[in-house]
């Protein structure tokens, strides 16, 4: 197979899967966890706070390497997140698939959780996933406008290029579908002062990219700020 027929069956797979390298714990793995894992996936914030007080690791992780952090942010389990940070856990940890809460928040479109875990000390600015990505450039990709918005607001790097060669706008042109919600999110990318002009690793330019796919609004947008 040629690298450029490597490259567009990764695409498929990866437009296709979004959240592809992100592993929420299965039904049998949250049966099975005890201790902290245990009080994390049952959202046992007091649970939580007395088995760290009687001595239990906020860093213990399952067999994916995910903390009790990271189950209780997929969970959803907001006060078990906040007993596990002023507990210890890291909020910065990252899972065997590199992620971290702030991007499992953003590829389930959570801004709640998102702006938790950020005001416990999840950074922006965490490269994260197989893709040497970031949490900015996985909800450009699927298209979750508030998500970007909130974390632009935190400080997140607008040009950050993961190991695909794209940014968090080239993202939202090559792996989104061109409307509203891509747009959208394209659109908060260009008002924050994103880079229009940065190109992919082939030298195509986000303005070439659009206009490729026939994406009309994002062409628009790109050629009001200025791109080329």
């Amino acid at each position: 197979m040629t690298a450029v027929g490597a490259l567009a069956l990764l695409l498929v797979a990866w437009a296709a899967s979004p959240a592809v390298a992100q592993t929420p714990p299965s039904r049998d793995e949250l049966l099975a966890y005890t201790g902290l894992l245990a009080a994390a996936a049952q959202g046992n914030a007091a649970e939580v706070r007395a088995l760290t007080l009687r001595g239990a690791d906020p860093g213990v992780r399952d067999g994916h390497g995910r903390t009790p952090l990271h189950v209780a942010a997929y969970r959803r389990h907001h006060e078990a997140m906040r007993a596990l940070v002023a507990s210890g856990a890291n909020p910065n940890a990252l899972e065997s698939d590199r992620y971290d809460i702030a991007t499992i928040a953003a590829v389930a479109d959570d801004l709640p959780t998102l702006e938790l875990a950020l005001s416990l000390g999840a950074s922006a600015r965490n490269v994260t996933s197989r893709y040497d990505g970031t949490a900015l450039i996985a909800a450009a990709h699927l298209g979750h406008a508030s998500i970007v918005r909130a974390l632009i607001r935190a400080g997140a790097p607008l040009d950050h290029v993961n190991n695909l060669g794209w940014t968090a706008l080239i993202e939202a042109i090559v792996l989104g579908d061109g409307g509203p919600r891509h747009a959208e999110a394209l659109r908060a990318l260009i008002d924050a002062g994103a880079d229009v002009n940065r190109p992919d690793r082939g030298g195509r330019t986000p303005l070439a990219l659009a206009r490729e796919r026939g994406y009309g609004e994002m062409v628009a947008r790109l050629e009001r700020a200025g791109a080329r």
